[in-house]
C-alpha cells in the first residue's frame, strides 16, 4: 500500500474527550454479542443465530467507518491520490463478505480485519496528522477483536 499524500500534511488532529466515550461504549455492543454468543449456546439456535448475525453485522458497521475516515482524511487535503479513496472502501468489502460467510469463519475474518485496518492506521494515521489517536485505535480494535474471536469460537 502506497503511503503518499499531498506535500503538506494537514493541522495535527487532536483526540476529542467525547471520542473517548463514545469509543469506549463503542464496544459495548461487540461486548455483549460475544457473551450472549456463548449464554445462549445451543440451547435457542433462532436466538443464538440472531445474536450471532447481530454481532457480524455491527462488525461490518465498525469496519466499514474504518474504513471511510480515508475519504475524510482525503478530503481535508488540498491534493491526494487515489490511495485513500481505494483503501477506503476495502474493508467495507471485506466486511460485507464476512456477514454472508457463516458466523464461525466470518467473525473471525472480521476480527482480523480489524487488527489489519489497525495495522494500516499505524502506518498512515501520522501521514495525515493523526497520530495522537493510534493509542485509543489501539484499544478499541484490540477489544473489539477480542470480542470477534470469542464471538466466532461460541458460534
Amino acid at each position: 500500500m502506497s503511503a503518499a499524500v499531498s506535500a503538506a500534511p494537514p493541522s495535527p488532529l487532536s483526540l476529542h474527550p467525547m471520542a473517548l466515550k463514545l469509543g469506549h461504549l463503542g464496544l459495548l455492543p461487540f461486548a455483549l454479542g460475544a457473551l450472549l454468543i456463548w449464554l445462549i449456546g445451543d440451547r435457542n439456535l433462532e436466538a443464538h443465530a440472531f445474536v450471532t448475525l447481530g454481532t457480524s453485522a455491527y462488525a461490518a458497521l465498525v469496519i466499514s467507518f474504518l474504513g471511510g475516515i480515508y475519504w475524510g482524511f482525503a478530503f481535508r487535503m488540498p491534493e491526494t491520490t487515489a490511495q485513500p479513496f481505494i483503501w477506503g472502501i476495502v474493508p467495507s468489502l471485506g466486511a460485507w463478505v464476512a456477514v454472508v460467510m457463516p458466523a464461525y469463519a466470518g467473525l473471525v475474518l472480521q476480527g482480523v480485519m480489524l487488527i489489519v485496518c489497525y495495522l494500516v492506521d499505524r502506518r498512515l494515521y501520522p501521514l495525515y496528522g493523526a497520530a495522537a489517536w493510534l493509542t485509543l485505535r489501539f484499544r478499541l480494535s484490540a477489544g473489539a477483536a477480542l470480542c470477534c474471536f470469542l464471538a466466532a469460537a461460541g458460534s
